[in-house]
C-alpha cells in the first residue's frame, strides 16, 4: 500500500504528428479509503465520485478505492494511517477521531442542529476549525464535510420519552453522544457500528444510536423494535481529508479540479439527499409514509415531546458543550463561538 502513496508519473507529450497540441495533464495516482462500504453514503456517493467522476474529469487522476471496513481497519485508526502515508485520501466519521483531535469534536453534538439546513450551516462554518485540527493532528487537509442521516435511537424494548433511557445500556455514536446519554442517566457504551446487531441480540446493549437510513440499510430492525427520533447523535458528519504531502504534489490545475468536482458532484449531492435519507429511513423502518428503498418494516415510531427536546437542549448547553470546551485551547473555543455559536444560539465556555 505504501507504494500507492508515491505513484506520481508524467504523461507523454503529444506525438510529433500533432505539433502544436497541448501537453497531456500530469497524472496523479490517489489511493482512497472510503467510509462504511454497506451504507448509502459510500454506495451512492463516494463510490461513483472516486470511481467515475474524478477520473473522468480530464485532470489525470487515477484512483484506487477501498473502504476502511473492507481493509479491516477500525474507523478510529483511519486518520492516523492517513498521516503515516499508508493512503492519500480518507473518509470516515469525524467522531471516530475525536480522541486524537478534540478540535473537530464540536462539529457534531446532540441537539446542536435539528434541521438539514442548520446542519449544513454549522458544517460550513466549522470547516476552518476542522481543517486546523486535521492539519495539526493528521498532516492533512479537509476537502469535504458531509452528513449521514440524522442520528436517532433504536431500542429493543418499549420507550416513550427521554426519561425511559435512564438506566439503559446504549451504544453511542461518538464522545459527545456518550456524554449526553450519561447525563440523562443511561449507561453509554462505545461499540463499533458493525457490532451493534450482535450486541442488541445478546443483550449487551438495550439501545443504539445511528442514522435512520444507516440502521435500515444494516437491518437493525431485526433486533430493535422501537425508533425514538430524538436527535441524540447529531448528524455523524464524515470528513474527507487528503494528506498534505499528496495535496502539495498535485498541480494547481489538479487541485482546482479536485476541489471543484468535490463541491459540485459530491458535497452538493450528499447534502441535497440528507433530508430525503433521514425521512426515508424513518418511513422504511416504521412503515409510516412511503418506503422507496426496499421493504418497509414495522418498528414502533416514538417522537420526542417538547419537554424531551427542552431537556436535551439543556444537557447540551450545560454539560456536553462545557465538557468539550475544557478539552481544547481557548483559541478553539473562541473560533467556535464566533463561527458556530452565533448560528445555533449557544456560547461555549470552560
Amino acid at each position: 500500500m505504501k507504494t500507492l502513496h508515491t505513484m506520481i508519473t508524467m504523461a507523454a507529450v503529444g506525438g510529433s504528428l500533432l505539433m502544436g497540441a497541448p501537453a497531456m495533464a500530469q497524472s496523479a495516482s490517489l489511493s482512497v479509503v472510503g467510509s462504511w462500504s454497506g451504507l448509502e453514503l459510500h454506495r451512492r456517493f463516494e463510490n461513483p465520485y472516486w470511481s467515475e467522476t474524478l477520473p473522468g474529469a480530464g485532470a489525470g487522476f487515477d484512483v484506487q478505492l477501498t473502504t476502511h471496513d473492507q481493509m479491516g481497519v477500525p474507523g478510529g485508526d483511519v486518520y492516523n494511517l492517513l498521516s503515516e502515508g499508508l493512503f492519500d485520501v480518507a473518509m470516515t466519521v469525524a467522531d471516530y477521531a475525536v480522541a486524537d483531535a478534540p478540535e473537530i469534536e464540536a462539529l457534531d453534538m446532540p441537539m446542536l442542529s435539528l434541521t438539514v439546513a442548520d446542519a449544513r450551516r454549522v458544517a460550513e462554518a466549522y470547516l476552518p476549525i476542522a481543517d486546523m485540527g486535521m492539519q495539526r493532528r493528521f498532516d492533512s487537509k479537509v476537502l469535504a464535510i458531509v452528513p449521514y442521516p440524522q442520528q436517532v435511537v433504536f431500542c429493543r424494548d418499549p420507550v416513550e420519552n427521554l426519561e425511559d433511557l435512564n438506566g439503559r445500556a446504549i451504544r453511542a455514536s461518538g464522545r459527545t453522544t456518550l456524554e449526553f446519554l450519561e447525563a440523562v442517566g443511561a449507561k453509554a457504551l462505545n461499540i463499533a457500528f458493525n457490532e451493534v446487531p450482535g450486541a442488541l441480540d445478546r443483550g449487551v446493549i438495550d439501545c443504539a444510536v445511528t442514522g435512520s437510513m444507516s440502521g435500515y440499510s444494516s437491518a437493525w430492525y431485526e433486533m430493535a423494535n422501537y425508533l425514538y427520533t430524538l436527535p441524540a447523535g447529531g448528524w455523524d458528519y464524515v470528513l474527507t481529508a487528503i494528506s498534505l504531502d499528496k495535496w502539495n504534489s498535485l498541480s494547481a490545475a489538479q487541485q482546482a479540479t479536485l476541489e471543484r468536482t468535490m463541491q459540485e458532484d459530491f458535497i452538493e449531492e450528499v447534502w441535497a439527499n440528507a433530508e430525503v435519507d433521514t425521512q426515508q429511513g424513518v418511513a422504511c423502518l416504521t412503515g409510516t409514509g412511503t418506503c422507496e428503498r426496499g421493504e418497509a418494516q414495522n418498528m414502533t415510531l416514538v417522537s420526542p415531546s417538547e419537554a424531551d427536546l427542552a431537556t436535551a437542549r439543556d444537557v447540551l448547553e450545560n454539560t456536553v458543550l462545557p465538557n468539550w470546551a475544557r478539552r481544547v485551547d481557548d483559541s478553539v473555543v473562541t473560533m467556535w463561538n464566533d463561527r458556530v455559536g452565533t448560528i445555533v444560539g449557544l456560547t461555549a465556555s470552560k
